[in-house]
């Protein structure tokens, strides 16, 4: 493993150096330890479920349509846990008001009347995101045949599977407010790694208790895939373009200000891994709308299970296209360069060769256009390739690429959050 530098320490080097703040080993320790009671409280069985029934389930493909819920959940919807929802309904229900926001101007003027606003629309996201657990908790599990008879378990699973999306909402929020941040995306992380270990183990223990090299082989094959794909994506996830931004010299008093040059780092991925996580949210709508429908009982619901299932070739379209849409779309609301060239110029500062001003914004958003051209293609191959690898070889994979760019993704950015903590409390510098 490459050795860091004062700038750029590795992780290891970022957890040793946080671990000897006392504040910021608070913080790790608080995140530990809900991610913990998140994954504990994933073990417990929701009422009302009918385990014998999803034993009998488990391990075989009756969930096609709900691989993404299961990917999103660590496997608790596959066990019928309280947590089987996990984060999924707050993620729906943030994207159902940031819709909501774009189209009606009474949300809009909320959200941007400052922090009191936020915070009624934060309130309004966690009311949606319990009433879309109860009923995507009822609907899904229904559809799977796994309640009990009688309209109280219906009632049970209904209540307890929100209970737990609230809870998981809860621990995200109380991690991103008194941990190291990044809580939502931290238990999708958790999930993502859980679901990651148990392939991996899985392959493991085919290959020690097989009689042929094969499993070897796969297990092999399955780990150098797994690495390059790691490094490309971390390779592709701390890309950055510089723009260059010369000061001008001006006196103030006795004192001279300016006449430096410095640098606006623009992200190659900008958006990180939002639009993956939206675009699959998006595509689970119509699997949700199946099964609560009857699941493949019905002509749509075979039409779907037979032409939009995880690899097929519609399905990665669509979904490439999702990514598309919501990459330009986050964009487009998380920069500006109108405001950027204002700050700019306010500042006396002139990117060389490009005229302050209204020159200055249309340059800037010509980068920003190419940046996020070059996201939104490099984020859809990275979600289809290893699908239609898959597909044309008849091996899967334990993980897909866009649970490794979700998770190193996130990795990544707590290790940026931990190196500005490190650097707003002047400890760059412990040895």
């Amino acid at each position: 493993m490459a050795r860091g530098n004062k700038n750029n320490p590795t992780i290891w080097e970022s957890l040793r150096n946080a671990w000897k703040v006392d504040d910021i080993r608070k913080k790790l320790i608080y995140t530990f330890m809900m991610l913990v009671l998140f994954r504990l409280v994933g073990v417990i069985v929701a009422p009302g479920i009918d385990y014998a029934a999803v034993q009998s389930k488990m391990g075989s493909n009756s969930l096609p349509l709900l691989d993404l819920v299961n990917m999103m959940t660590g496997n608790n919807f596959q066990n019928m846990t309280i947590m089987a929802m996990g984060i999924t309904p707050y993620i729906n229900s943030s994207i159902i008001m940031q819709l909501l926001t774009i189209a009606i101007p009474a949300l809009e003027r909320l959200q941007k009347s400052g922090p009191e606003g936020q915070k009624k629309i934060a309130q309004i996201t966690r009311y949606v995101t319990v009433g879309l657990a109860l009923f995507q908790a009822i609907g899904l599990v229904s559809s799977v045949g796994v309640i009990k008879a009688g309209w109280y378990n219906y009632a049970l699973v209904g209540i307890s599977m929100a209970g737990g999306s609230a809870l998981a909402m809860w621990i995200g929020e109380r991690i991103t407010e008194k941990g190291i941040g990044n809580g939502i995306s931290l238990l999708i992380t958790a999930g993502i790694m859980s679901n990651l270990f148990s392939g991996v183990t899985q392959l493991g223990s085919a290959a020690v208790t097989g009689t042929s090299l094969t499993p070897w082989l796969t297990l092999f094959g399955v780990i150098i895939v797994a690495l390059a794909m790691i490094f490309v994506i971390t390779w592709a996830d701390m890309g950055v373009r510089r723009i260059n931004v010369h000061f001008a010299k001006r006196v103030t008093g006795r004192k001279m200000y300016g006449g430096q040059n410095s640098v606006i780092p623009l992200k190659v991925i900008s958006v990180g891994v939002l639009p993956l996580i939206f675009a699959y949210s998006f595509m689970a709508f119509p699997s949700t709308i199946v099964q609560l429908a009857g699941g493949t009982s019905t002509g749509f619901g075979a039409w779907w299970a037979r032409y939009m299932y995880s690899t097929s070739p519609w399905y990665l379209m669509v979904t490439a296209l999702l990514i598309f849409a919501f990459t330009f779309f986050y964009t487009s609301i998380s920069f500006n360069p109108d405001e950027m060239a204002k700050n700019i110029q306010q500042q006396g500062g002139a990117i060389p060769s490009v005229r302050p001003g209204k020159p200055t914004a249309d340059y800037l958003k010509r980068i920003n256009s190419r940046l996020t051209l070059f996201a939104a293609i490099f984020l859809a191959l990275l979600a289809t390739i290893p699908s239609m690898f898959a597909r044309s070889t008849a091996q899967s994979l334990p993980f897909g690429a866009s649970s490794l760019l979700i998770a190193v993704s996130v990795i990544l950015e707590t290790k940026r959050q931990l190196d500005d903590l490190l650097v707003s409390r002047n400890y760059d510098k412990i040895s």
